[in-house]
């Protein structure tokens, strides 16, 4: 008997498999034994590998989610009487679960308002500038999402900004990454260059939303906050016995460029997205397309019967409307197949 292929989705890039670069580099690493707890040689190369790309020698750690990679890299960057400031809209702020906190032992979470979901200078200062007493939570760092929640990406010169005010006030830069590799497809620029260069201390880079299995690359560029991040690791239960399995699927993303490949997919598969959406009379568009994410305004019938004709895409992100996340594997006929839809139910109306 045929089985049908399940339909592809635009709730998250969470949803989509296996890409096939990721998926034959954790095969080779299955064939036969290997030392554990990161002393595999998959885990040496996915880090050399790491330090080629953003071209600079750096601390590399790899964890199992995107959670533990921010919460543990926040709290290397400062102690429990700290505080990080955010944008409003930050994962780490709406959708950690108040991880940060715990790990960091108390350190609080000080969030911002901006356009597009980024974090400017003038707000980082206000924040910092607002209470200077031993009452008030110390700022300690600044920590930007790129691309954002908002499916915007910060360029070069606004990361660089930000870092000049930071320095200034004596204050680190950290950087949610799930969606880096999105951010330098639209950016077209080299790692480097909104990262290190920008004055970014550590980063998180994000493999799961790219096409990876699991896993998240912490990435010191300064290199004392790694110090002892191994013993971080252990305590909150990211040390994987069988690292080779989370390291591996680096390896044949970045050895083959699959990594950038999959991200100007799923941008472009978000642009075709957002012009089909944006033919369609009584269908508003929230946000500039940047990333793989398309945040759009449909009226709320619409919206329940969309679920009810199958597909899956999430509300109570977008602020007000819905957002649609494209993949790596997200095809031409999803995007036209859900516009059609979209069409459909409206003129139904």
């Amino acid at each position: 008997m045929t089985r049908t292929a399940p339909r592809r989705h635009f709730a998250s890039d969470n949803y989509a498999g296996i890409c096939p670069a990721a998926w034959e580099a954790m095969a080779r690493a299955n064939a036969g034994h290997e030392p554990g707890y990161g002393d595999d040689a998959h885990t040496a190369r996915a880090a050399d590998l790491i330090r080629q790309l953003f071209e600079t020698d750096c601390e590399v750690f790899f964890v199992f989610n995107g959670t533990s990679a921010n919460s543990l890299s926040l709290a290397s960057m400062g102690q429990s009487y700290h505080s990080v400031i955010c944008h409003e809209v930050a994962h780490v702020e709406t959708d950690e679960c108040g991880a940060p906190e715990f790990f960091s032992n108390g350190m609080k979470v000080l969030t911002v308002a901006g356009g597009d979901g980024k974090v400017t200078p003038a707000a980082v200062e206000k924040v910092v500038r607002r209470r200077t007493d031993i009452h008030f939570p110390k700022p300690r760092a600044v920590s930007l999402t790129q691309a954002t929640e908002l499916g915007t990406v910060y360029t070069p010169d606004e990361v660089k900004a930000v870092w000049a005010t930071a320095r200034s006030l004596g204050l680190r830069i950290h950087m949610d990454g799930a969606r880096f590799a999105n951010a330098v497809a639209e950016l077209g620029v080299a790692p480097k260059e909104i990262t290190w260069q920008a004055g970014v201390d550590v980063l998180c880079f994000g493999g799961t939303k790219n096409g990876m299995a699991v896993g998240e690359a912490v990435v010191f560029f300064d290199k004392e906050l790694a110090r002892e991040f191994d013993y971080r690791c252990k305590q909150a239960g990211q040390l994987a016995s069988k690292m080779r399995f989370l390291a591996a699927p680096w390896v044949g993303m970045l050895e083959s460029g699959a990594w950038l490949a999959n991200a100007r997919h799923a941008n472009a598969m978000a642009e075709l997205l957002r012009g089909e959406l944006a033919a369609i009379p009584g269908v508003k568009l929230l946000q500039p397309r940047q990333a793989n994410a398309v945040f759009a305004e449909l009226p709320k019938p619409v919206v329940g019967a969309l679920h009810q004709r199958g597909w899956r895409f999430y509300d109570f992100i977008a602020w007000g409307g819905s957002r649609l996340m494209c993949a790596w594997d997200t095809t031409e006929a999803d995007v036209r197949a859900f516009a059609a839809d979209v069409r459909d139910l409206l003129v139904v109306r």
